[in-house]
């Protein structure tokens, strides 16, 4: 019995003990939806069992939900290719803080509150809003990392994501309280998967191979395999300064003047070897006495008196301060080739730029053990779960090997499993095909928000640049966004809600591009996730984008409890549910970058023209924030005669009245500012 039908019925089973006093969004409530709802204020109250078991059997027939298996969808489906991502509309989710809401008629905001609910987010909660996202026509769920994460060393409120304490486990938090001792995280995250398979939905999840959390439980059975510092150096803690070199990367021409730095030997002299390896013995004893103790780094210190060393950049004076909640992984039991020369015989394995750069500087000794568990991570949650694809964080900092091992084995287990690279610089598109990426991160993100910006790069704008020359001629597609969990929101970006609803349009019709969608970009959520990219003083930019008086001021969901203001009245809901409608009809034209063409209409306009001799698509745009802009689109007789379905895809959402024709082969359309109109011709 696969773990859905478990869920269903036990909800099923309890409804009729629930009561109606269990708070959800607007947006969560699937249309047409039979049940016990009260409506008081904003807020819908349900019997949250009715309510879930409803939601479920809603998605599919009781013989389909019975039938689901823990297997991929191209694996149901009989794909053997990962083409489909091509095609996809990606929702990005945080499921702590996506899944959030104030479930009581109170406004303050608990992880669990007075009845017992849980109010972050849970796999339940993930569940409940598929139908939501299938408005959107979204065909792929997006997570953050869901392993188990670690609260020591946080730097909010509650742990980062990114702080993996255990790479084969789910993290407990998201154990929904509504199905008791039954079930684990581990269970209702299999259920997720199935519940979205069974929509046609399916699953990517995020995975950080080259950190861990300071007090990973792989430190229980290989201390060896992590750095260390003397406990008496961690209140100091930072990476080296080298007053000769500027902020730049670890080169083999500047390698000398690292090692050769005062500040670099004094930062040497911190580390020190791993307890096991202090004393086999103790070890041992430690061991038995700790191996269920979930707070042994602590005893480690007393014990041993060393601690795992933070994590920090691999750039040199980079001025960002150390990650205190994140280690390294050792990838190889020697130090750097390249820097032996420099180092004294018994220097014990330590962490500099040049080390966290693996990629660049191997040593000699791989850790073939570790390697071998870091390339199991994804297999583990394909076979388990069924998972569809993955986004490997920071593998351009991996050894090559390393980094190709990971990929295939999970390519080896599902030939339609994805793999996306962590890649910002859109110039490494090649490089990530060869290492067997199927997409890049990119950097729309960036671009976007500087649409109307020019300089010598780009003298006739960057959007223009990004979409005529950069997209159309990547060799993997890029995802396609205004913003990502560590960028500004794009409501807060020039142009605001504009913006926004322009960058979205942008995005769906987007060469090369993978439409994504940032979990509370569809309600103009201002609060940022994360300040990694992007800010300039991040930690006063934090407190820029919401009212002091808002119970989230500051927060960042990375770090701390949040919940997206759900209740809000603006939103593009309506557009993004006519952008997933319009991309379902023409994904077959627009998965081409071949089909693409690039019309140029002066300083700020163009048109983004699809056409494969049987459909079109047509796109004007208004980069203009004050001006309407007249068009007129000589798109040719042939093009058009014969085909009568002209329509305007967003007709229902436009800003005041609407004008446009066809006549003589040309489209006459006048285009308000900081807008995209949408002509399908089929």
């Amino acid at each position: 019995m696969g773990k859905l039908l478990e869920i269903f019925n036990y909800l099923d089973y309890r409804k009729n003990s629930g009561k109606t006093d269990y708070a959800v969004p607007k947006r969560w409530m699937p249309e047409n939806y039979i049940g016990d709802v009260k409506l008081k204020g904003r807020k819908f109250f349900v019997n949250p069992y009715e309510y879930y078991t409803k939601i479920i059997r809603s998605m599919s027939s009781e013989e389909n939900i019975q039938n689901c298996l823990s297997s991929s969808l191209s694996s149901l489906k009989g794909e053997k290719d990962s083409s489909w991502l091509k095609k996809s509309v990606i929702y990005s989710a945080h499921v702590r803080m996506t899944g959030a809401y104030i479930h009581s008629e109170k406004e303050l905001f608990k992880p669990v509150d007075e009845l017992g609910y849980r109010e972050s987010g849970t796999f339940l909660k993930m569940i409940a809003m598929l139908p939501y996202l299938k408005r959107y026509n979204v065909n792929c769920v997006y997570l953050l990392p869901v392993t188990q994460s670690s609260n020591r060393f946080k730097k909010g409120e509650v742990g980062s994501p990114y702080a993996v304490k255990d790479f084969f486990k789910v993290d407990r938090d998201y154990h929904d309280p509504l199905l008791g001792e039954n079930f684990s995280a581990d269970d209702e995250f299999a259920a997720f998967v199935q519940a979205c398979h069974l929509m046609g939905i399916r699953v990517m999840l995020d995975f950080v191979p080259r950190t861990a959390a300071r007090d990973n439980k792989l430190i229980l059975e290989h201390p060896e395999w992590f750095y260390w510092i003397d406990t008496k150096e961690l209140s100091s803690f930072k990476p080296p300064w080298i007053d000769t070199l500027k902020f730049e990367l670890p080169t083999m021409e500047n390698i000398e003047s690292i090692y050769s730095n005062v500040s670099v030997k004094n930062h040497l002299k911190k580390f020190r070897v791993d307890p096991k390896t202090q004393s086999p013995e103790k070890w041992e004893n430690f061991i038995k006495a700790n191996i269920d103790n979930d707070n042994f780094l602590d005893e480690i210190m007393k014990e041993f008196k060393v601690i795992t060393v933070p994590g920090f950049s691999d750039w040199i004076n980079d001025p960002q301060p150390t990650w205190d909640d994140v280690t390294f992984s050792r990838l190889y039991l020697s130090h750097p080739s390249a820097a032996k020369k420099f180092l004294d015989p018994d220097q014990p394995p330590y962490v500099l730029f040049d080390v966290v750069k693996a990629s660049n500087f191997p040593g000699e000794t791989k850790n073939e053990e570790l390697w071998e568990k870091l390339s199991d991570i994804m297999p583990f949650y394909q076979t388990k779960y069924g998972i569809d694809g993955a986004r490997l964080d920071m593998g351009h900092a991996l050894p090559k090997e390393l980094e190709h091992r990971i990929i295939q084995k999970a390519k080896d287990t599902d030939p339609s499993f994805v793999v996306i690279a962590e890649e910002l610089s859109m110039d490494n598109h090649k490089k990530a095909k060869e290492s067997g990426y199927d997409a890049i991160l990119g950097n729309s993100w960036w671009t976007m928000p500087r649409y109307r910006q020019r300089t010598n790069d780009a003298p006739k704008g960057w959007m223009k640049k990004f979409i005529s020359e950069l997209m159309p001629n990547l060799e993997l597609p890029a995802f396609a966004t205004s913003e990502t969990p560590d960028s500004p929101r794009a409501v807060t970006r020039e142009g605001g809600e504009n913006f926004s609803k322009l960058s979205a349009v942008l995005n769906t019709f987007m060469p090369n591009g993978i439409t994504v969608i940032n979990s509370g970009y569809e309600i103009f959520e201002a609060q940022p996730m994360n300040t990694g990219l992007d800010f300039d003083n991040p930690q006063e930019q934090r407190f820029q984008f919401l009212p002091p008086v808002d119970q989230f001021y500051g927060k960042l969901a990375f770090f701390d409890w949040y919940c997206l203001h759900w209740d809000t009245d603006h939103h593009m809901v309506k557009l993004l549910q006519l952008l997933g409608q319009t991309k379902e009809r023409v994904k077959e034209l627009i998965a081409d970058p071949k089909n693409f063409r690039f019309l140029d209409y002066g300083e700020e306009a163009f048109v983004m023209f699809w056409w494969e001799g049987k459909t079109g698509v047509v796109v004007p745009v208004n980069l203009n924030p004050t001006n309407p802009y007249y068009f007129e689109v000589d798109i040719g007789y042939f093009t058009w005669r014969g085909y009568h379905n002209i329509d305007t895809a967003l007709e229902n959402y436009r800003r005041g009245e609407s004008h446009w024709e066809v006549h003589d082969g040309k489209l006459r359309v006048t285009v308000n500012p900081s807008e995209a109109r949408v002509f399908i011709v089929s």
